[in-house]
């Protein structure tokens, strides 16, 4: 007798085993440490345009190209830095994505600065709660929300670059600001138990 298959989110292809050990051990979980924070901001803002698995199979592509997420050392980046970049297969070789990466590695250090994190920054626009959404199907899933809107525009009226309201919903989703796990998905509930022990608040939208 076969073992029953859990349920997952209806955007899975379940048949990529990496794609599958994402979703399952990643995707919707809080991030609230700023190198976590950056790496997933580099990756998303890559996406732009691509589907989110063409980036997810370079990730360790970006990783030994963004010198291992380290924003301090990104944001010192050269235009040489980028002109190799460019020629680099491990990663997208957009000229403007990776001179955007180096530019938004300075601008998440400015607000470090400012706010002595970013994840204090970020998470000040969900109010400090995860937002748990009720999603179903497919059909259900919104490409951006009121939140993302206003996140994009302040990212953008402070230098970022790639950081449309579609890409920025994609990022609360995957940095677990949002919890967009469908309801039968077995991960949604998991997640969900996970906030007292990591103490994170949260709100059913």
């Amino acid at each position: 007798m076969s073992e029953k298959k859990p349920c997952r989110c209806p955007w899975l292809d379940t048949s990529k085993p990496d794609y599958v050990a994402y979703h399952d051990e990643e995707w919707g979980v809080p991030v609230l440490d700023d190198n976590k924070m950056f790496e997933y901001l580099v990756l998303e803002s890559a996406q732009a345009g691509l589907s989110w698995y063409t980036i997810l199979k370079r990730r360790d592509g970006y990783r030994k190209a963004f010198a291992n997420f380290d924003v301090d050392k990104v944001a010192k980046f050269t235009s040489e830095d980028e002109a190799r970049l460019v020629l680099d297969a491990g990663i997208i070789r957009h000229k403007g994505k990776i001179a955007a990466t180096v530019n938004n590695a300075k601008c998440f250090i400015a607000i470090q600065q400012e706010f002595d994190s970013f994840i204090n920054y970020i998470w000040s626009f969900v109010d400090n709660k995860v937002q748990v959404n009720s999603v179903k199907e497919l059909g259900d899933y919104p490409a951006t929300s009121p939140i993302s809107d206003t996140l994009s525009k302040d990212l953008k009226q402070r230098g970022f670059k790639f950081v449309g309201s579609t890409i920025i919903y994609a990022h609360l989703q995957a940095a677990g600001l949002i919890n967009d796990h469908s309801s039968n998905c077995y991960r949604k509930q998991e997640v969900i138990d996970s906030y007292e022990k990591l103490g994170v608040a949260w709100q059913q939208c």
